[in-house]
């Protein structure tokens, strides 16, 4: 039998007040406050790669930082987030390497059904969400889940990114779109 846990990384509907996830969510939680309460960024550091699925070496995480589980989190070498930041982790979360996110920047893998009796009987889902290398996601700037962006993309300040984009690009707006598109050769 396939448990919540299992439907819930992969997509599919489940029970998000099942037992271990809620355990798994407490101890995420935990630590995450615990995180918020340090002083150094070594010992920041140190929590981060405890928390996350897997992470660079090189890696700066800001306090605040809000997350579902942690290890649905995955983040390549030179990594940069800045001060509250919001990681809801019901599906992976996969960030490429030289990436950089500035504050308040959110990144929404978990979703609720449309249907209200749906909806209120507690089972909800999610989607991934997949970014590049070299990507910088602006202040405030929200990714939902399903959205996939290229190498090299930009994120305006305060957009709402719902669908996915190719490399080399800037997008902006709610909802986002092609603001640009980037020569790699200047």
């Amino acid at each position: 039998m396939i448990s919540e846990k299992d439907k819930m990384i992969a997509g599919k509907m489940y029970k998000a007040s099942d037992m271990e996830l809620v355990k798994e969510r407490v101890s995420a939680h935990s630590k995450a406050q615990e995180f918020n309460r340090v002083e150094t960024d070594q010992e920041r550091k140190k929590i981060i790669k405890e928390l996350f699925g897997s992470a660079g070496e090189n890696i700066t995480v800001e306090a605040t930082f809000r997350l579902d589980y942690g290890y649905n989190i995955h983040v390549g070498e030179d990594f940069y987030a800045n001060f509250n930041c919001v990681f809801l982790d019901v599906c992976p979360i996969t960030i490429g390497k030289n990436a950089m996110l500035g504050p308040g920047v959110n990144l929404v893998t978990g979703e609720h059904p449309l249907k209200a009796t749906e909806r209120n009987s507690g089972y909800e889902f999610g989607r991934p969400i997949t970014i590049g290398d070299n990507c910088w996601i602006g202040t405030n700037a929200t990714i939902i889940g399903g959205v996939t962006l290229g190498d090299n993309v930009v994120v305006a300040a305060g957009s709402v990114v719902t669908k996915s984009f190719s490399d080399n690009v800037i997008i902006g707006g709610v909802p986002a779109k092609i603001i640009k598109v980037i020569d790699n050769d200047c």
